[in-house]
């Protein structure tokens, strides 16, 4: 179902269902709502019956140990996604005030790990059958806001309404995810652009009566305030609900300090610290999008692992820039077969439980029809080139694959990574290489033919778009 954001067209409004999950980020919620759909109601009685259910059960069973087995288990049963809110003040890739503070020193008082031990009651999964039940109920047991409870919360709407905002009131942060669930919008792009504001007034590139408010960083009643005002479109919330891309066009400031890819906002994480992450931002097809890539390998810090799996020991090392193209690329491939399989990437892809070839052999036994791990792999390398070509004939060349100036410019000022900056057309000519696309970002004819994907390359030449025949062709 859609919210009150969605009716009053805020752009960044979502689609909510099963009381606290959300298809949060791109507005689809305003798509909705603009053609008069407040909620579409499914409710199944059949069942999918599997051609091989011997195999099929040796299959989970195998992916249960491994999910059972694996070190993140605990620390994801008991605090979810919450818990790296902590372990970015350690590696230093936290938001704070709008990526100016990389590390904090309230972080635990903010924390998946505060959350644990004071607020959360149980935990809760997705479906019955879910081995690692990470969602978790919260209730707020004494102060002012005793009794507020809620599902929750996730990292990045944790992260953004207290790091990216400069909030050190868990309790009021609580309430303000809660509401922001509430009305339906995409926490991620609620918290950028209340963030950037303030950063605004911080520059004073806008004053408080411009604003109607008094902007200071941290103050979670004008956070809470801000939030009302998008919702409903009132007053500066009007800007605001148009997302940070077009409220920076509009009110002709900012431009530099909207972060955003392709103008989708930006997560709670700093690319400067998490270099492979960064080019994940700039080359995904909707925009800065973690979850098209997402190479969490990288916090390893293993230069053997990268080695093993890409011969590039950087490629496993969040501070390195040799490999993120080979990084990038797989965890591409490998999240478009995650993602057209149904599962869950947080033990699919971020605990490895789900690999090519354990895909291949899940796929066999459900469908019957054979399969091996280098043409599953080969499907999420197709699912990959048809994205970005119909991004290439809608206009998106290597120009659009950009982070914003802060990241590519300003050193990290603090923090394990400290003097950093993000090495960006590096690494885009490693991945361009990797992918077999030119160097301009485009597919090549003979890549997208070597995929089968002969229709891609008719329909692009009908178009009068020119392909380069092979890879580093212009």
């Amino acid at each position: 179902m859609v919210g009150p954001a969605a009716e009053n067209l805020v752009k960044f409004a979502g689609v909510f269902f099963n009381v606290y999950r959300a298809a949060g980020r791109t507005g689809m919620g305003a798509v909705l709502a603009s053609k008069g759909v407040k909620a579409i109601a499914v409710r199944g009685d059949g069942y999918v019956e599997a051609a091989k259910p011997d195999k099929l059960l040796e299959v989970m069973d195998e992916m249960l140990r491994r999910i059972y087995e694996n070190p993140q288990y605990w620390p994801r049963r008991i605090m979810g996604t919450s818990r790296i809110l902590m372990a970015g003040n350690r590696l230093g890739f936290l938001p704070g005030r709008h990526f100016q503070d990389p590390v904090v020193d309230y972080a635990y008082d903010v924390s998946g790990e505060r959350l644990a031990r004071e607020y959360n009651v149980k935990v809760r999964a997705c479906s019955a059958g879910c081995a690692l039940p990470c969602a978790r109920f919260f209730v707020v047991k004494k102060g002012p806001l005793a009794g507020l409870m809620g599902e929750g919360p996730e990292y990045e709407p944790l992260g953004g309404f207290t790091i990216r905002v400069g909030n050190r009131d868990l309790d009021r942060a609580l309430k303000i995810i809660l509401k922001v669930s509430d009305y339906g919008m995409d926490a991620i792009t609620t918290s950028e652009v209340i963030a950037w504001l303030m950063e605004l007034r911080q520059r004073g590139e806008v004053s408080d009566e411009e604003v109607g408010l008094r902007l200071e960083w941290g103050d979670p009643e004008v956070i809470e305030r801000l939030v009302d005002m998008i919702a409903y479109r009132k007053g500066i919330g009007n800007v605001l609900a148009e997302g940070v891309k077009r409220a920076s066009e509009i009110l002709g400031k900012g431009q530099d300090i909207a972060f955003h890819v392709k103008g989708l906002e930006m997560i709670q994480a700093d690319p400067r610290a998490l270099k492979g992450y960064g080019l994940g931002f700039a080359v995904a097809s909707r925009g800065a999008d973690h979850l098209r890539s997402e190479p969490f390998v990288e916090v390893e810090d293993d230069p053997e692992l990268g080695r093993r799996m890409f011969g590039e020991p950087e490629a496993a090392m969040r501070l390195g820039v040799r490999g993120k193209g080979k990084l990038v690329a797989f965890f591409e491939d490998l999240n478009a077969v995650v993602d057209s399989m149904e599962v869950c990437k947080n033990t699919a892809e971020n605990m490895l439980v789900l690999d090519f070839d354990t895909a291949a052999r899940a796929y066999s036994a459900i469908t019957g029809f054979d399969v091996t791990p280098s043409e599953m792999r080969l499907t999420g390398e197709r699912i990959v080139n048809i994205e970005r070509a119909y991004l290439v004939r809608e206009g998106v060349r290597r120009e659009h694959d950009r982070l914003p100036r802060r990241f590519l410019e300003e050193p990290l000022r603090d923090g394990p990574a400290k003097g950093h900056v993000h090495e960006l057309e590096t690494m885009l000519d490693e991945y361009y290489s990797v992918r077999g696309w030119s160097r301009d970002g485009v597919p090549t004819k003979s890549k997208l033919a070597s995929l089968g994907l002969h229709e891609v390359v008719q329909d692009l030449e009908l178009r009068r778009l020119r392909l380069a025949g092979c890879p580093g062709d212009l």
